[in-house]
């Protein structure tokens, strides 16, 4: 685990009972995979699901209405994962944001977990995959290889004790999301999310996750295309003019109009069809 003691957020946070959690999970043609992620989806903790998509040309946006109601889709106002990400915070009215994927690699089962974390003091819960408990059954030698060395070169220059750097499966009190700040488009965005939180000297704690195999479709990660983009990241993030704070924007993002009406922020848990 890494921790920061003395964080720099000190807000007063709801209690679980209380506390709002919003799932974002970025989708592109991801129509045959989502019944199996929503299958999976721990309702009676969240508030609300929201579903990013980017211009898919499947039914993925059909379905997911299908398969919950109450559901929101947002349409990404970019192209990426990162601007995925950033339309669907920006879009989040929890007071915790959970990163999901939609191929079913990562278990929404797993995210009570993550939960946990916060709710014990931690600002940012961090999956990881090569910690005890953890583990993969998808990621190949090269990605395995990459991520160690990339992840190794984080610890060395921003003094963290990291054990899995490129890992999407993340949540976080929605406090922290002008800290993080995501202004990047690709596969960086989890790289800059965790230099981001560690130059800020958040508390993070990792919890372990098995990631699975996609279930269908191909991935659109391109290990050295991406592994670039995250190492420049890492570098540009560390090795940036002075003190430089980003400043905290939200893009713009159309959300459709709802199939089922959620409505204002309310204790009301999202709800799947029956």
């Amino acid at each position: 685990m890494e921790t920061a003691e003395n964080s720099p957020i000190k807000l007063t946070r709801p209690a679980r009972p209380r506390a709002a959690v919003s799932v974002v999970i970025p989708t592109l043609n991801e129509a045959a995979n989502l019944p199996h992620v929503f299958a999976r989806l721990p309702m009676e903790e969240l508030f609300e699901v929201i579903v990013v998509d980017g211009r898919s040309t499947d039914d993925t946006v059909a379905v997911a209405r299908e398969l919950c109601p109450s559901v929101r889709v947002v349409l990404q106002n970019g192209k990426g994962k990162g601007n995925a990400l950033a339309c669907g915070f920006a879009a989040a009215r929890g007071d915790i944001i959970v990163m999901l994927d939609a191929d079913g690699s990562t278990d929404p089962q797993e995210i009570p977990a993550y939960l946990n974390a916060l709710f014990q003091g931690a600002d940012f819960a961090k999956g990881s995959r090569f910690m005890d408990g953890g583990g993969s059954v998808d990621i190949t030698p090269l990605r395995m290889h990459g991520n160690r060395f990339l992840n190794g070169t984080v610890n060395i220059l921003y003094g963290t004790r990291y054990s899995d750097l490129c890992y999407g499966y993340n949540a976080f009190w929605s406090d922290v999301l002008p800290t993080i700040n995501v202004d990047c488009s690709g596969f960086e965005v989890e790289t800059l999310i965790n230099v981001r939180v560690a130059k800020a000297g958040l508390s993070v704690a990792e919890v372990p996750s098995v990631e699975q195999e996609r279930i269908h479709g191909e991935s659109n990660l391109r290990p050295i295309r991406d592994g670039l983009r995250v190492m420049r990241t890492i570098l540009s993030e560390r090795f940036a003019r002075g003190e430089q704070t980003p400043v905290a924007s939200a893009p713009s993002f159309r959300e459709l109009p709802a199939f089922a009406e959620v409505g204002e922020h309310t204790d009301q848990p999202a709800e799947m069809a029956s």
